[in-house]
């Protein structure tokens, strides 16, 4: 895909939103013992990836992966941040083998000891930007952050194109995005703010504007678009993958990329990342999971069933899908956070976010 060769030079990013799901029982104890030969394997992972209606990337490859090894996946779903705490707190008695999230969450795994290194099978075909070069992680999907906004509501002209729409009187509690720090995507707001007003103090004065109209905080991304679908919600952050696979059953999802007025529109790279969690205690059956989200059969199925882009960068995806997510952000702008500096400055980077809107 034409897009694809941009997302190569864009490095990862964490995490998303969502409620806590759980499916299956989670292992009784960590660490590596007789329970290494039990038959399943328990993931941890930011939302987007699993379909409200059972048919997302997840419950196929999910569906896959038992047929053909015999595995049950136990899946745990929440905000990237908060998977990561979880897996923080669990250390003792380690209970994820897998941990997937957004960008800079993985790098915080990482950082806080929960990775092992493990390059999977097919790994070498992903772009060095998009993995770690000690092998602690590498993406399964690509991805971009964006926003959504209610077509049937903003039809025509009155489509949002610039921040500066969204603080306009007509958005009055019906602007929402989820909570930076928590959510991936909604970390992902900080930094294309500061990007695109040129620093942190025009960012967080924009932010603060705003505050006006937003209806406040939700750990949650994925629950956003069905209140834009429904007109709840005028306009709300997410990202292209979550958003064009929620598109299908939420007809009224338009996917848009604020601009700062007389600037171009922009976006970067939200690919969701895997990483063997250290101590995993199905590590044998982790590292299988981690072979077959990268087969070229699971990522041929990115585009067609998930809504992303292939994370492997030899799969030429040609399906309808594929080409209708090449068009959603041809013309965009890609940037290149500085992914070292988010992660050693997201704790300050979100309490100056409290600060200016007061929450």
């Amino acid at each position: 895909m034409s897009r694809l060769t941009r997302v190569r030079h864009a490095r990862t990013l964490a995490a998303v939103s969502g409620s806590l799901v759980l499916a299956g029982s989670l292992t009784a104890c960590g660490g590596e013992s007789s329970a290494s030969d039990a038959k399943e394997v328990t993931v941890y992972s930011a939302d987007g990836l699993k379909g409200e209606n059972g048919d997302g990337w997840y419950d196929q490859v999910f569906e896959d992966f038992e047929k053909e090894t015999g595995i049950k996946v136990n899946y745990v779903e929440g905000g990237s941040g908060e998977m990561v705490q979880r897996a923080v707190r669990e250390k003792s008695n380690t209970q994820a083998d897998v941990i997937i999230t957004l960008p800079p969450f993985i790098q915080q795994a990482d950082e806080k000891g929960l990775l092992q290194a493990y390059k999977p099978e097919g790994s070498d075909q992903v772009d060095g930007a998009l993995k770690a070069t000690d092998g602690k992680w590498t993406s399964v999907v690509n991805n971009y952050f964006g926003f959504i906004y209610n077509k049937k509501e903003l039809d025509g002209g009155k489509a949002p194109k610039t921040w500066e729409d969204l603080t306009d009187p007509a958005y009055k509690d019906k602007v929402q995005y989820s909570t930076p720090g928590v959510a991936g995507d909604g970390t992902a707001v900080l930094i294309k703010a500061m990007h695109d007003f040129g620093g942190k103090k025009p960012a967080m004065a924009y932010l603060k504007k705003l505050q006006t109209n937003n209806v406040g905080p939700s750990a949650s991304t994925g629950k956003l678009a069905p209140k834009v679908d429904k007109g709840e919600l005028l306009a709300a952050n997410g990202d292209v993958q979550m958003n064009y696979a929620q598109s299908k059953d939420m007809p009224n999802l338009g996917i848009w990329f604020p601009s700062k007025e007389g600037g171009k529109r922009t976006t970067f790279a939200l690919p969701y990342a895997a990483g063997l969690v250290n101590k995993a205690p199905h590590s044998a059956n982790a590292k299988k999971f981690l072979d077959h989200l990268l087969s070229q059969k699971a990522q041929q199925q990115v585009s067609a069933v998930g809504g992303g882009f292939a994370a492997r960068k030899d799969i030429k995806a040609t399906d309808a899908d594929a080409v209708a997510l090449d068009k959603i952000i041809d013309g965009v702008e890609v940037f290149e956070p500085d992914w070292d500096d988010i992660s050693g400055n997201l704790r300050t980077y979100v309490e100056d976010w409290k600060a200016a809107t007061g929450s």
